[in-house]
């Protein structure tokens, strides 16, 4: 492909994806710094090989896949281990010191549910997060996820089961 519709095709791939793939990587790393950080990387990696794609799956998923595999690299990481207790000792200090701003934000709807997500295992809060808030299919979510359609099937399942429970007992929207 020669480099001048390679870069409009790129162009128009982080246009159509970009927001949606910052939102994926925040998901796994939960900081909007490093989850833009690794979108780049993403969209890095696609145009090196976009000469190589041969369409097998869709362009959403392969940018997906690749996303999902720079946030683990990411947080199997030495450096986000080190960033990782540093913001530990600062959000212990910060429980005896909130903000009227963290207040504010604790008395949210949105921000109570986000929580109930982000406390979910792993596996939970990812096939939640592609379903719900990326829109994908569970055939895509399967392929994203390099899993089993019928485990994608379970996982969502027990994760919204799981979900239930905690906004029953109470826990959300106080």
């Amino acid at each position: 492909m020669e480099e001048g519709k390679k870069e409009e095709m790129l162009e128009r791939i982080m246009i159509e994806y970009g927001s949606g793939l910052v939102r994926l990587a925040f998901s796994y790393v939960k900081d909007k710094e490093t989850a833009k950080d690794m979108v780049q990387n993403t969209f890095i990696k696609c145009y090196e090989n976009l000469d190589n794609f041969r369409f097998e799956s869709s362009i959403k998923t392969w940018l997906y896949r690749i996303t999902i595999n720079q946030c683990k690299d990411y947080l199997r990481s030495w450096h986000f281990r080190r960033v990782q207790a540093r913001s530990f000792l600062e959000s212990a200090i910060g429980t005896f010191l909130p903000s009227a701003e963290d207040n504010l934000i604790k008395n949210t709807e949105a921000k109570e549910m986000k929580r109930l997500i982000f406390s979910l295992s792993k596996n939970h809060r990812e096939v939640i997060f592609l379903y719900y808030y990326e829109s994908l299919s569970i055939k895509e979510i399967a392929e994203v996820a390099e899993l089993n359609v019928n485990t994608v099937k379970t996982r969502l399942s027990r994760a919204k089961q799981r979900l239930k429970i905690l906004i029953e007992e109470g826990n959300a929207y106080e």
